[in-house]
């Protein structure tokens, strides 16, 4: 696996120590510094930057190679994994053996800590087993928050699927909206069906699932326009992520449909969707926050045996909504590539 390096250190930690080491100097010649203050507030840094000294983990996630939204996870993650000095390697297959065997693969090189997506929870469940009996702590994000716990994972960062489905559908009732189309583009994948079942939920019109084959775009594209040319009642089409929800901009002007296009989750091309009108509104859940919350919780864990949400609770990153209303704010967030 490919070792990210922790990175140069900022220019103002240099000078942060040497200005501490120039009144440490002073202190030694006067001989009459305080034993008490300043120097058990160096004595704990030290203790901390011991302690995560060499510390390494391994995220592994169901990611595509090179999809966008994964793209924000790796780069939260490197930044925690830079600040806490961590050595990181990120690794991701789509295909759940494929994601079980990377585990393997980490546990093999004697990682301090493993980071997991459970999209497919059961596929899963071997792996994660077998990190723990080595005695290696394991934290779960973005997919299985209804699996985490019962697995035996430390803790958990992402969104609840359902509630966030539940609040789509709520905003659909708002936006006066009679028929949705949900598009799942992997079947299997706990997260994307359990949003779509959360829509159908609290939607008061009628939720049409919808599958497609999420490894090929221009399939995409034509399955969804399909649908539209055959039912022109459709006025919502919900797709599950940014890449999608643009292909399905183009599926709606092939179809000659006036259907509104809304989506979970973000990047920058789809901010500039949202602005334009094109996409209603997307449900961020904010993939660069899972990452770096989730590579920070180990140097937490191993300085101060810190379990966020106590081991038992998730911690929520999401759903946010961002619509025409509020996307500039977002926008130069995404535009530094971290929304």
């Amino acid at each position: 696996m490919n070792t990210t390096p922790s990175g140069p250190v900022p220019a103002g930690s240099a000078r942060g120590t040497a200005l501490a080491a120039a009144v440490a100097a002073v202190c030694l010649l006067a001989s009459g510094c305080s034993g008490s203050g300043g120097s058990d507030a160096g004595s704990d840094a030290d203790a901390a930057g011991k302690a995560s000294a060499g510390i390494k983990v391994a995220l592994i996630t169901h990611g595509a190679p090179n999809d966008a939204f994964w793209e924000l996870v790796k780069k939260g993650a490197q930044a925690a994994a830079a600040k806490d000095g961590i050595a990181l390697t990120y690794e991701s297959n789509p295909d759940s053996k494929g994601q079980a065997d990377l585990v393997r693969e980490a546990i093999a090189d004697r990682v301090d800590g493993v980071a997991v997506t459970l999209a497919k929870p059961e596929a899963m469940r071997s792996a994660v087993a077998a990190a723990r009996a080595a005695g290696i702590p394991v934290v779960g994000l973005n997919s299985g928050i209804d699996a985490w716990k019962s697995a035996g994972l430390l803790q958990y960062f992402g969104q609840d699927e359902s509630v966030a489905g539940q609040a789509v559908g709520d905003k659909l009732d708002a936006l006066r909206a009679k028929h949705a189309l949900c598009v799942i583009h992997e079947r299997g994948n706990v997260a994307v069906e359990a949003r779509c079942a959360g829509v159908k939920k609290t939607f008061a019109g009628r939720t049409e699932m919808h599958y497609v084959d999420g490894t090929d775009m221009d399939a995409v594209t034509d399955s969804v326009a399909a649908a539209l040319r055959q039912d022109r009642t459709i006025d919502e089409v919900v797709m599950n992520g940014a890449e999608f929800a643009l292909a399905a901009v183009k599926s709606v002007k092939e179809a000659g449909s006036k259907a509104e296009v809304a989506t979970f989750d973000l990047n920058k091309d789809l901010v500039k969707a949202v602005r334009s009108g094109d996409v209603q509104f997307a449900v961020d859940q904010q993939p660069y926050l899972q990452g770096y919350l989730t590579v920070d919780a180990f140097w937490l864990y191993k300085t101060n045996g810190n379990f966020s949400g106590g081991g038992e609770e998730p911690v929520l990153t999401g759903p946010a909504f961002v619509t025409k209303q509020n996307v500039t704010a977002v926008s130069k967030f995404a535009a530094n590539g971290t929304r």
